[in-house]
């Protein structure tokens, strides 16, 4: 019983919470009727989550564990996130009441407007982790990107890439939701497709009822594909080392029934009317926690350092550890891993911001290189984890416009 036990401690933590913000939900005077509803609805969430708890089986199928994991940030996030304005007024509350001028007859008005204030403030994240959940969680955005290449053959200039990434399959549902993003894809009629990693979230049956609808995903020239670090199987308790080596297998054997070129720390070359483009591959490379398996200086034997190149590298940390010196001429490197967290605030020309950017400094978007013609550019992703929405952050299918420098 140690383990379901300690997995009551994040019980605990929303129980304080949920006291700290009913200070304030009192202040507004709303009578105990309205009180004990508000108990009342997160007694039944406390109940649930024990229930939860206890019921947790971890070898359930994964759509088992999926409904269960999502249900539970669904909960957690549209329950608590909001409240933090609520506790941060009331906690100001605190402070200012302590001070002398806080005294006085006016006081209870005061008080009950600082609350109002905070659960005003608490309806809005409240309203847009909703709107994530049920609409923006598939609501896919095609983003333009036009890319500067010195040296650029002139066979390629005007060369479209489509790039998709982070399809996390484990977590969908809804198979007409999934098709929205799939429409929108072929609806590009682009060269040639990138897929830069996290097919799936755990396992690789994630991807089974899902391969049909991403077969249709096709390009002139070929649809490449990258590993990221959930591929792997590194989060799952395997019961002996052959079951995940299996498992990695027929991950790796469902890029080829999608009709994907997986690269491996490969690369592979693109010719149009006898000019070449050379695509590069590697497998995940992250800063720890993160896996290493990535090796670059092999997915680049036997080209020519001044020959332009794409490269597909799921984690971003990667690029400047690795590829932003580098002597070859790596014009453009294609990413993800990041999501921007699904959740953020973007407007185009004035503001973008997400929690992510503590965590990753090159976290969404494009990232040219100062003083030379060299890219990097980080896919927002087309799927989600664990937190079934997306929240500020779309879902996104980039295109690639390559053009001479």
């Amino acid at each position: 019983m140690r383990s379901p036990l300690l997995l009551l401690f994040p019980l605990a933590i929303f129980f304080v919470l949920d006291l700290l913000a009913f200070q304030t939900f009192k202040a507004l005077d709303l009578g105990k009727l309205f009180g004990r509803v508000y108990w009342l609805i997160h007694g039944l969430g406390y109940a649930y989550i024990v229930y939860a708890i206890f019921q947790f089986n971890p070898q359930a199928s994964p759509a088992e564990l999926r409904k269960g994991m999502q249900g539970f940030m669904i909960y957690a996030i549209a329950l608590y996130v909001p409240k933090i304005f609520p506790v941060a007024m009331g906690f100001l509350e605190d402070l200012f009441r302590s001070g002398a001028w806080a005294t006085g007859n006016g006081w209870q008005s005061r008080r009950k407007f600082v609350a109002t204030v905070g659960w005003s403030l608490a309806a809005i994240p409240f309203i847009g982790i909703l709107h994530g959940v049920f609409r923006g969680r598939f609501k896919y955005r095609v983003l333009h990107n036009e890319v500067r290449i010195k040296g650029l053959p002139s066979a390629f200039h005007g060369f479209r890439i489509l790039q998709i990434s982070d399809i996390h399959s484990g977590s969908f549902s809804d198979p007409a939701e999934v098709q929205v993003g799939i429409d929108m894809v072929m609806a590009q009629s682009v060269d040639a497709i990138a897929f830069t990693g996290d097919l799936v979230n755990n396992v690789a049956e994630e991807m089974t009822p899902w391969i049909s609808a991403f077969q249709k995903i096709k390009a002139p020239f070929g649809v490449f594909s990258i590993l990221g670090n959930h591929d792997y199987g590194d989060y799952m308790q395997w019961n002996d080392a052959q079951e995940k080596a299996d498992n990695f297998q027929a991950l790796c054997a469902t890029h080829e029934k999608l009709g994907w070129d997986l690269l491996r720390n490969e690369h592979r070359i693109i010719e149009k009317d006898g000019d070449r483009l050379e695509i590069v591959g590697i497998e995940n490379w992250g800063k720890p926690p993160f896996p290493q398996h990535g090796d670059l200086s092999k997915a680049l034997d036997g080209l020519s350092i001044e020959t332009p190149k794409v490269l597909l590298s799921h984690d971003p940390s990667h690029y400047d550890a690795q590829v932003a010196q580098h002597p070859a001429n790596i014009a453009l490197t294609l990413s993800g891993h990041t999501h921007g967290m699904q959740f953020g605030i973007e407007i185009p020309g004035w503001l973008k911001w997400s929690p992510v950017k503590f965590k990753y400094h090159k976290w969404a978007g494009n990232y040219p290189e100062a003083n030379q013609p060299r890219t990097l550019y980080v896919n927002r992703g087309f799927g989600y984890l664990a937190f079934p929405g997306r929240v500020g952050i779309w879902p996104e299918i980039t295109v690639h416009e390559l053009q001479p420098a």
